[in-house]
């Protein structure tokens, strides 16, 4: 690891706002599908689309689902920044290149610099799942970081991942129905973290 991922590293990269120190992690799955960190360098010149079983072939092949995942998480990603001024950040904000610090390893340093981190699963015609970065930081941080995550997925997605995920984990998992809901889920999930590092009952982040 060449860069050396830490909450000032990230605050330096995002723009100012009200509770600067409050890092507010967006995970989406857009992310799940960025070739260079899935394939090797010869596996992406001979890729084709084609090759790949039907579920992850129609993955690949709605790239507007893609966008519009995330379109959503820079949406919600605005509310949060705006109101109540928190630092929400997409992994994209910190520009931290894939050659220097792998996607996975990347995102499991930013959710252990984070306040709080949302796995947010919207439905948009089919069933993304949570993608490799969000079990490895399952795997990596629900002993210590639990009580800062959350899953809030849309009310038509289902996933035996997020279900085992709250059973093995302790997981807390939220749904929504639209946008507007999303964000107030959120706002009152961080809201609820802030206020508890500011009582004690969580320590606070340097």
């Amino acid at each position: 690891m060449t860069v050396e991922v830490t909450r000032e590293l990230i605050v330096e990269r995002l723009g100012s706002v009200t509770y600067d120190r409050f890092l507010f992690y967006l995970m989406g799955p857009y992310k799940s599908f960025n070739l260079n960190y899935v394939l090797s360098e010869e596996e992406r010149r001979e890729f084709e689309v084609e090759d790949l079983p039907g579920p992850l072939r129609r993955l690949f092949q709605n790239k507007e689902d893609i966008d519009a995942a995330q379109a959503l998480l820079r949406r919600v990603q605005g509310e949060l920044r705006a109101n109540p001024g928190m630092n929400a950040f997409l992994a994209l904000d910190v520009d931290i290149d894939t050659d220097d610090v792998d996607a996975v390893t990347q995102s499991i340093e930013y959710a252990r610099c984070s306040n709080a981190t949302a796995f947010v699963l919207p439905f948009l015609g089919h069933n993304f799942g949570v993608g490799e970065e969000a079990g490895s930081i399952l795997e990596n941080l629900a002993d210590t970081h639990g009580e800062r995550l959350v899953f809030i997925h849309e009310d038509d997605v289902t996933s035996a991942m997020i279900r085992s995920a709250s059973i093995r984990w302790d997981l807390r998992v939220e749904t929504y129905d639209t946008e507007d809901e999303l964000v107030a889920k959120l706002r009152r999930f961080a809201g609820g973290i802030m206020h508890r590092e500011r009582r004690g009952g969580l320590s606070r982040l340097e």
